[in-house]
């Protein structure tokens, strides 16, 4: 009797084994050859649908697979690498050789054959920041044991003689930077509260820096970490603005009387979006919609300017008022696009009198949580052409000396950041490194709220998995990492701080063996 019955459980096993998997398989067959608008399934069944799943997994093979360390985008895997293990180890060294290809035309930073010795640069090592560094204990292909220890390591700020002051001439309150780097704009709603605390508390813990809010206005999250803000103002004047939408002074005087407020950003453009912000409605939680006087799960959008601005003599005469009102450095962020609009407002600028205390010239490639493709791709100059075209027309017109200048564009490893500066940038800022330093993987899907790794969603679940309290460490250790590295680089080219990286610093070299200096490609 027990052997029958285990036959017939055998045969029903056998059954559902077979004839489930035919069943569905006949299912998806007959859904295919109905399916209008998928000619590829019309005619190749069910195995028209390998295209899709390989399709649809390209980006990871890409990433993981095929790609060489040189090849991804929007970042290789060596950059991508260097910025996770600064952040963990709080090291850049690396084995055996660059993999850069040498015979391309290219930029190089010019090497001092007699270079400064450590006990001449002019840094300041103190205090000491007290954060924590990866120790590697055994590594093989399966498996990797490793621990965090606490330890003491130098911030690398810049000696008091060279520190960059904001509206050293036109405020009451200038802003005084101990380092060149900053994080840039990134506003709480693009990315998550995890995140933004994580980045708000790691450069608190640095020290010598800026956060930059984004357009997003000031959240709870930017002051959870005792770090300097720069607050950025959007057309769509998140922060300060009224229930109308309106732009409203006493909004503004409230937020230029807060402390941690060191300065304000006008967003006129970002690199990778020419026009207006913009937030997915499913990242519109709540509380972002209350800080930001919007309405909750709904598309924002700012409008493509600043209302009431359609000229740069405007603009400037705002700027002027804000200044006077805040009594803080304000700024523009921009995106050059030729040499005659650089022109035209610079040139605006002598004729007024009015000159912003710091410009920020971002880069055509530079990053976005959300952007159109065509503004992406094919919208402004990348961020080496623009930065020495603005520093030329400011020094045509005499006003060089007036204003700052911060770069932005894919500045995340300190050879480009040394020549940004050598292009005439006096501060830096990044935006995606910072990202990966909290756990990015550049999954590239920032728009869909969906990110993996909980840094650009609001998604609680999946924010869940972002350790602040281990990701905080990270960003620290990054950024520092990156001040170090600079100082050496300053050392290299025979200098005593990276504050003097100049055009004769860099060299243009072709393929052809033709050199250029100042960074120029050879005529």
């Amino acid at each position: 009797m027990v052997g029958q019955w285990f036959v017939i459980g055998f045969i029903f096993l056998l059954a559902l084994v077979i004839l489930v998997p035919a069943a569905v398989l006949v299912w998806l067959y007959f859904q295919d050859k109905t399916r209008e608008q998928h000619a590829i399934l019309q005619n190749y069944p069910i195995i028209g649908r390998m295209r899709y799943i390989l399709e649809k997994m390209g980006p990871e093979l890409r990433q993981y697979l095929f790609l060489n360390d040189q090849e991804g985008k929007p970042f290789n895997r060596d950059e991508f690498e260097f910025v996770v293990k600064a952040g963990k180890y709080n090291s850049s060294i690396m084995g055996y050789g660059a993999k850069r290809n040498f015979d391309e035309d290219g930029l190089y930073l010019v090497n001092h054959m007699f270079p400064s010795q450590t006990e001449e640069l002019k840094i300041d090592q103190s205090p000491t920041v007290n954060t924590r560094v990866y120790e590697i204990n055994e590594e093989n292909l399966f498996s990797r044991k490793e621990k965090s220890k606490a330890t003491d390591i130098n911030p690398s700020y810049l000696h008091e003689d060279d520190q960059v002051v904001l509206g050293e001439h036109t405020v009451r309150h200038p802003f005084r930077l101990k380092g060149l780097i900053g994080q840039s704009a990134m506003s709480y709603g693009s990315l998550g509260d995890h995140a933004i605390t994580a980045l708000s508390q790691g450069l608190g813990m640095a020290g010598g820096t800026w956060m930059n809010t984004g357009e997003g206005s000031v959240s709870p999250y930017h002051l959870k970490g005792n770090t300097d803000l720069m607050m950025q103002i959007s057309p769509g004047l998140f922060g300060v603005r009224n229930k109308a939408g309106h732009f409203s002074w006493e909004a503004f005087k409230k937020q230029a009387d807060t402390e941690p407020i060191k300065a304000f950003e006008l967003k006129l453009a970002q690199g990778s979006k020419t026009r207006g912000g913009h937030v997915s409605g499913n990242k519109v939680t709540e509380e972002i919609a209350e800080i930001r006087n919007v309405e909750p799960g709904e598309d924002i959008n700012s409008p493509n300017r600043f209302p009431g601005i359609d000229g740069p003599e405007q603009l400037l005469a705002f700027v002027d008022q804000l200044r006077d009102v805040g009594q803080k450095p304000v700024g523009i962020k921009m995106v050059a696009g030729d040499e005659q609009q650089v022109a035209q407002f610079i040139k605006a600028m002598a004729e007024t009198d009015i000159v912003p205390d710091f410009i920020t010239v971002d880069g055509g490639e530079g990053g976005t949580g959300a952007s159109y493709y065509a503004l992406a791709y094919s919208v402004g100059l990348p961020s080496f052409s623009a930065i020495p075209l603005v520093d030329d027309t400011l020094k045509q017109y005499g006003l060089r000396d007036r204003t700052k200048i911060i770069a932005s564009g894919k500045l995340l490893t300190p050879d480009k950041i040394a020549m940004a500066l050598c292009l005439g940038a006096d501060l830096i800022n990044i935006a995606r490194g910072f990202m990966i330093s909290t756990g990015c993987i550049m999954a590239q899907v920032c728009h869909t709220n969906t990110c993996p790794a909980g840094v650009a969603t609001t998604d609680e679940n999946l924010q869940k998995a972002l350790n602040i309290d281990e990701k905080k460490y990270r960003v620290a250790n990054y950024l520092i990492t990156l001040r170090h590295d600079l100082f050496d680089l300053a050392a290299i080219a025979g200098l005593d701080s990276p504050t003097k990286l100049n055009r004769d610093h860099l060299v243009y070299r072709s393929s052809f063996n033709e050199f250029s200096q100042s960074g120029k490609q050879p005529s």
